[in-house]
């Protein structure tokens, strides 16, 4: 019997190809650390998934105040990518592990009843979250400690009207989104996730997230016998006609089961393949007529695994910004796991997860809604009560720090002349902190300090990026949060290559490194924050 298999029916994780059973791998060093703690277990994520992306020992948690280092959060961020297909597999995975750790789910359209030491959360439109912890020793106009990401990556998504056919095969129209590489997404395993509507027997209608782990799409490149110049000159495909995935063959409308031939040319049903929809329904268990709506990406089957010859790279789509967005919610998680961990905390530390950063956040789920602001207003506002002072919440603004994570440009080998001399942010060497004198980061020296001197604390590594001035800047979430209401701001990132791929590259050790800079922030900002006097 397979290994694979006799595990499955011990119900039992089969052992990690690169990790010893009972182990894991110190993120700081080469060697390995047997581990006595007892295996947690297996959770819901598909078992091959987790033979082939993730260790199947991971440690359980400990407390960050002991001596002994936190432990690695590697695997457990495989899953994570794995599960996270789009925004809203994101955010549906943070909320599940939420929940799990004994947060309380908020309604945004509901009065809220929030306490000191108390741990809460909402969701807008399944693809932003905003998760917050009161210390107890909380008191009116104390701030906001926050780590803000985005759940959005570039990726192809369905147009409305999807169905189309060209020289024999059925094709699926996309329309692009971001700034992605749109040459990795060729000759790559394709398949489709997101959301769709569906209605029930009783005239209402639910939201369900689908996700079809097989390979369905395929856009094929051409051979280079039809293309010699392709090495020469580049390859520069069109994105209108030449992008389009194909999902079949047309040969004797191979698409059309005899029970979807019932649905009428006009029917909003016939903006899809019929084939699309019949692959759709079998995942949700529901017919084609219960399907109201739907908003597809196109992803890639492709699981998010260890690799190098040393296994100290992580291979993976979305990284970013998933891998940020992960890091801030176990980072908040561990950091009020234990009796006494809130004891001492006069401000709120909060994580906020946007989607839409890479078109620009102008959405109502993206940093540029108000909804960070108009959180924390509500929340000083219920704490405060009938205790309510003159200017609480600007106070609070006054007091607060954001934490803007995005991934950051690593060296790359093969180009070191796209990097400025003395800023070359290297893999496996921390998080970057990123700075550029035109704001298009909203890192400023008090802000780059503060958040260094967190790092100093904890011994942990911290280096610095700032871009050529004869190339552009991108930019973050960070100086749309700093200019909205004014809060101070640090612009960082996990260092990576093959931004905005269809498959991109960071170093397992900035992965951890970025978990306790993050734990670092919630558990020391306090103390260091009181140490700095500026405006006073």
């Amino acid at each position: 019997m397979a290994l694979s298999r006799l595990h499955l029916l011990l119900n039992k994780p089969p052992p990690h190809p690169f990790l010893p059973p009972s182990s894991f791998f110190s993120p700081l060093s080469s060697s390995f650390h047997v581990s006595s703690r007892r295996p947690r277990p297996i959770p819901r994520f598909s078992f091959a998934r987790r033979l082939l992306c993730s260790k199947s020992d991971p440690p359980t948690q400990s407390d960050p105040r002991r001596d002994e280092p936190a432990p690695s959060i590697i695997g457990d961020l495989l899953d994570y990518l794995n599960e996270s297909w789009t925004q809203f597999h994101a955010t549906s995975e943070a909320k599940r592990q939420l929940i799990e750790a004994g947060f309380h789910l908020l309604n945004e359209n509901d009065e809220w009843d929030l306490r000191p030491g108390g741990r809460y959360f909402f969701t807008r439109n399944m693809s932003c979250l905003v998760a917050f912890v009161v210390g107890e020793s909380y008191s009116i106009g104390s701030g906001f400690h926050v780590i803000a990401a985005h759940t959005d990556s570039p990726c192809l998504k369905l147009k409305p009207r999807s169905a189309s056919s060209k020289s024999g095969f059925l094709m699926v129209n996309v329309q692009t989104y971001g700034g992605g590489l749109w040459h990795t997404w060729f000759d790559r395993d394709l398949s489709v996730a997101g959301r769709i509507i569906l209605k029930d027997g009783h005239g209402s209608f639910s939201h369900k997230l689908v996700k079809v782990r097989r390979p369905l799409l395929r856009v094929p490149t051409l051979a280079i016998h039809l293309d010699r110049t392709v090495n020469t000159e580049g390859f520069k495909p069109n994105l209108e006609t030449q992008l389009l995935p194909l999902i079949a063959t047309k040969i004797e409308d191979a698409e059309m089961k005899s029970e979807d031939k019932k649905i009428a040319p006009s029917s909003s049903k016939s903006a899809h393949h019929s084939l699309l929809l019949q692959v759709l329904c079998e995942e949700l268990s529901c017919d084609v007529s219960d399907i109201m709506g739907m908003e597809l990406n196109v992803c890639d089957t492709q699981p998010s695994c260890l690799g190098g010859g040393n296994n100290e790279f992580i291979f993976s789509g979305r990284l970013d910004n998933l891998a940020s967005s992960y890091c801030a919610l176990r980072a908040l998680i561990d950091t009020c796991r234990l009796p006494g961990d809130l004891a001492n905390e006069q401000a709120i530390r909060m994580v906020a997860l946007f989607d839409n950063e890479e078109v620009g956040s102008n959405s109502m789920q993206g940093a540029g809604a108000p909804t960070m602001f108009q959180a924390m207003r509500r929340i000083v506002d219920c704490l405060a009560q009938e205790r309510f002072r003159e200017g609480s919440f600007e106070r609070a603004l006054r007091s607060s720090f954001l934490v803007s994570a995005d991934m950051a440009h690593g060296l790359h080998p093969n180009f070191p002349d796209k990097y400025e001399e003395h800023h070359r942010p290297a893999l496996q060497k921390g998080v970057v902190i990123k700075h550029n004198a035109n704001q298009r980061y909203a890192t400023s020296s008090l802000t780059a300090f503060l958040f260094k001197e967190v790092a100093n604390v904890h011994n942990l590594p911290v280096q610095e990026f700032v871009v050529r001035n004869d190339m552009g800047c991108g930019s973050t979430i960070g100086p749309i949060l700093a200019s909205g209401v004014g809060i101070r701001t640090v612009d960082c990132g996990i260092p990576q290559l093959s931004m905005h791929s269809v498959r991109e590259i960071c170093g397992k050790d900035d992965i951890d490194i970025a978990y306790k800079h993050f734990m670092a922030f919630f558990q020391s900002f306090s103390d260091i924050d009181k140490k700095l006097s500026v405006d006073f």
